[in-house]
């Protein structure tokens, strides 16, 4: 995979249809290799899931689209030389 792609997610449906998207996004995660982001589509703010990623080792990037979109960018940080 190529680490300056950048892979986009769009939940808003799953979450409009009442499906649960936490395993697709988390699915996605754990395809990322570190300085590789993507981006995720919502129709809100998902701050448990920034959290979660958090800890994981990600950084993330919220900008607010419209009224009910939310495009977030999670990226895995690079390892700290030593």
């Amino acid at each position: 995979m190529d680490t300056n792609e950048v892979i986009e997610l769009d939940v808003r449906e799953d979450l409009r249809l009442k499906k649960e998207p936490f395993d697709k996004i988390m699915g996605t995660v754990k395809q990322l290799q570190k300085g590789q982001s993507f981006i995720l589509h919502a129709p809100f703010n998902p701050v448990p899931l920034h959290a979660v990623l958090k800890r994981r080792g990600f950084e993330h990037e919220v900008e607010k689209v419209e009224k009910k979109h939310f495009k977030v960018t999670y990226t895995k940080k690079e390892a700290k030389e030593k």
